[in-house]
């Protein structure tokens, strides 16, 4: 099949605004997105840049808006998204080249949650144990790749940055409710916070853009339940 490859184009350092660059190209239904970005860049114009790693969905890397939505290039298959494909990069945060934004200030808000577990009694002889029940409380927000389609998918984070975005609170999730950690109140009182969980307003655009479907709304609402109760169950 033929495909139209509509790509954003953007170097700050010498181009006064951006653009978009057009390649025909040839492929197969069953071809991702990345796919065709590899080869425009192999073949075509190897100035071209993005973000990509593992390739199987697993690394977050290679988030961006095809087609105006939030999307792994190395999971969107060209037969989902018809024979023109605009490829552009997520917004909310600065464009360094092309396809490839400044991750930091994402990782800034991810650290402000104390994204690690936390326990200070003495370790014992194997493992901190836990029922499968217990386990099964955050299992969905361990599944999170920190690829930032969700946060950037985000109109109160395109609105103001200083939001720590879904992404930092579901890892913050993952440990709240982990039985075996210990820092749970001290997460909850900077999610209480001005720039924290209250600033969510529930679009849901966060859990549609999760390519590993998280319940992302679902675990923002767990934790403002437990700051307004101080309960974890």
């Amino acid at each position: 099949m033929k495909v139209t490859l509509k790509v954003f184009r953007y170097n700050p350092e010498t181009d006064q605004r951006p653009r978009y660059d057009v390649f025909h190209l040839e492929a197969e239904p069953n071809d991702r997105v990345l796919d065709l970005l590899e080869k425009v860049k192999a073949e075509l114009d190897g100035s071209l840049s993005y973000r990509r790693s593992c390739a199987h969905g697993i690394c977050g890397s290679d988030a961006m808006r095809i087609n105006g939505r939030n999307r792994l290039a190395c999971k969107t298959l060209v037969k989902d998204v018809g024979t023109t494909i605009v490829v552009e990069p997520i917004l909310g945060l600065p464009v360094l080249k092309d396809l490839i934004v400044d991750m930091e200030p994402f990782f800034e808000s991810y650290r402000k949650v104390m994204p690690w577990f936390i326990n200070t009694d003495p370790p014992p002889e194997k493992e901190r144990l836990q029922s499968p029940e217990e386990r099964e409380r955050f299992d969905d927000t361990t599944k999170c790749i920190l690829c930032a389609a969700c946060t950037t998918s985000c109109p109160v984070f395109w609105a103001d940055g200083s939001y720590f975005g879904p992404a930092a609170i579901v890892n913050a999730h993952r440990f709240i409710f982990d039985s075996r950690d210990q820092a749970a109140a001290e997460r909850l009182a900077i999610l209480a916070q001005e720039e924290g969980v209250w600033r969510c307003r529930t679009s849901f655009n966060c859990t549609e853009a999760c390519p590993r479907e998280i319940q992302i709304t679902k675990a923002i609402a767990e934790v403002k339940r437990a700051i307004l109760t101080g309960r974890l169950d």
